[in-house]
């Protein structure tokens, strides 16, 4: 790499492909209410006393477990209650940024948008498919479980389905799917290029239309922090 690195010429996809149409990223904040932001305080409290605890028993640098399973289980909650694996969680039966999402596809479907939908947890894009299918929306699914990849790409290619819902680590590089106008992060990663790489499975050279990029992010959260 040394060696080679003096003979690469990088540069930007805006000077390789300059005749490529606007993108454009939308911040759509979403507001958690009643149980589902009272579940959300309960484990962020939780959460902050087992990790204090863990720090003062084990100390900072092998308490990363702890820190790690925190921010997890509060990501989860931003996500939808259903994918948190502690009893109260159960009680809770609606999700804000679920319900966003389903609003937020019905517009795209007024206005004729093919839309890729990107989320780090295979579970909550089981849920957004079982949503999809009782509402008798068709919609291609890409995970690292899935079997047949292309026949997928294919289905929302040639326009059979117009939603795709794609895992980040499946689906983050290496795909063309430049009918879609419309690309929704779910949540966010930690990892800022690794989200540009998986918006840029729509926006690459051949797109000839605008892309618009939305990012639901739960206020005053672990997601807003992960954004600062």
């Amino acid at each position: 790499r040394q060696r080679v690195s003096p003979l690469i010429l990088r540069r930007m996809k805006e000077q390789v492909a300059a005749d490529l149409p606007p993108k454009t990223r939308i911040l759509r904040p979403v507001e958690l209410e009643g149980a589902q932001r009272e579940l959300y305080e309960s484990i962020r409290l939780a959460a902050h006393a087992d990790v204090r605890h863990a720090i003062r028993t084990k100390g900072l640098a092998a308490s990363g477990i702890a820190v790690l399973d925190a921010l997890m289980k509060l990501r989860q909650v931003c996500c939808d209650p259903r994918l948190v694996q502690v009893p109260a969680a159960r009680q809770v039966e609606s999700s804000a940024k679920f319900a966003v999402l389903l609003e937020l596809l019905e517009l795209q479907r007024e206005r004729g948008r093919a839309v890729l939908v990107f989320s780090q947890f295979t579970r909550m894009l089981a849920l957004i498919s079982e949503a999809l299918t009782e509402r008798q929306r068709p919609h291609a699914l890409l995970t690292g479980a899935t079997v047949d990849r292309q026949r997928q790409i294919d289905r929302f290619q040639s326009g059979e389905v117009d939603v795709f819902l794609i895992s980040l680590k499946a689906g983050g590089t290496g795909l063309n799917l430049v009918r879609a106008e419309s690309v929704i992060h779910y949540d966010p990663w930690w990892n800022a290029a690794a989200q540009a790489q998986a918006t840029d499975r729509a926006y690459r050279i051949g797109q000839t239309r605008p892309v618009f990029v939305y990012d639901l992010i739960v206020s005053g959260s672990v997601e807003d922090r992960m954004l600062g």
